[in-house]
């Protein structure tokens, strides 16, 4: 009876209603992410599944990060579903922010920033607003991420990445945000979800923007690949939901086949 009156409660028009009574009334974070009771169900789902890989990678800590903060709504949703995931998984969380903090950078001079869309210093931050809502959990980090991004590799990050949100729009930025998992001295989980707001407008195309970014680093880079989330909308109460198609992961090869090897058998002697 129970199982029938959960399935009874995921049908159209009832799952409505009843996505309603989990976010107001529900307590667990993994009833909300599986019903998309909260405002950006990207980030929340991302970073339960980084939590839950950490689990079993027996990592105690990981951290999450955005990139392209603009005003902010998503580091303080991140921030707070950080909090929640932590309380439940009891993996501590700890958040990123990168921006320049003074709008978009200089598009490049082609067609990959698509400069017919994007122009320097859209999103500009109001830094003094944004700051008083971040609590001790995050970090902002300001500047171009082509300096702060291999600066937080070696000076600052001290526990593996567990969910990326990309947000930065224009492909120099992307390529230059992405050394967080190509740089020698990275720290990743071996597997790490991510979320790109901006692969899935009429005017992107894999030749430009964050597309061709992704591109690029499965290209040159060896050990880690960025791929589609491969099953994510199965079994979900809102399958049809548009940000599930934005969802990716970024597998690391080498720490893969590595655990595949220290699993195997010794061989028997002759």
């Amino acid at each position: 009876m129970k199982l029938f009156g959960a399935r009874f409660a995921q049908e159209p028009p009832l799952r409505l209603f009843s996505r309603f009574f989990v976010k107001n009334f529900s307590s667990s974070i993994r009833s909300k992410a599986q019903w998309d009771a909260v405002a950006r169900p990207q980030y929340l789902v991302g970073m339960l599944a980084a939590a839950d890989q950490a689990t079993r990678e027996q990592v105690p800590e990981i951290c999450a990060i955005e990139f392209g903060v603009a005003q902010g709504h998503g580091l303080v949703a991140l921030q707070e579903y950080a909090a929640a995931i932590e309380r439940e998984t009891k993996i501590k969380i700890h958040v990123y922010g990168f921006d320049s903090g003074v709008g978009l950078p200089s598009v490049c001079d082609d067609y990959r920033d698509h400069p017919d869309q994007w122009r320097d210093g859209d999103y500009r931050m109001d830094e003094a607003r944004l700051r008083r809502q971040l609590t001790s959990r995050t970090e902002l980090i300001l500047g171009d991420v082509r300096n702060t991004v291999p600066r937080f590799v070696r000076e600052t990050q001290k526990v593996p990445i567990g969910f990326l949100a990309m947000d930065l729009d224009l492909y120099s930025s992307t390529q230059a945000a992405l050394q967080v998992l190509s740089m020698p001295e990275k720290q990743m989980l071996r597997r790490v979800p991510m979320y790109f707001d901006d692969v899935r407008f009429f005017f992107n195309h894999k030749f430009a923007g964050e597309l061709l970014a992704i591109e690029e680093l499965n290209q040159n880079n060896p050990d880690v690949k960025i791929d589609i989330w491969r099953g994510l909308p199965d079994g979900r109460v809102f399958p049809e939901n548009p940000w599930l198609r934005n969802m990716y992961v970024a597998h690391d090869l080498r720490a893969i086949t590595n655990v595949r090897l220290q699993r195997a058998p010794a061989a028997t002697a002759v």
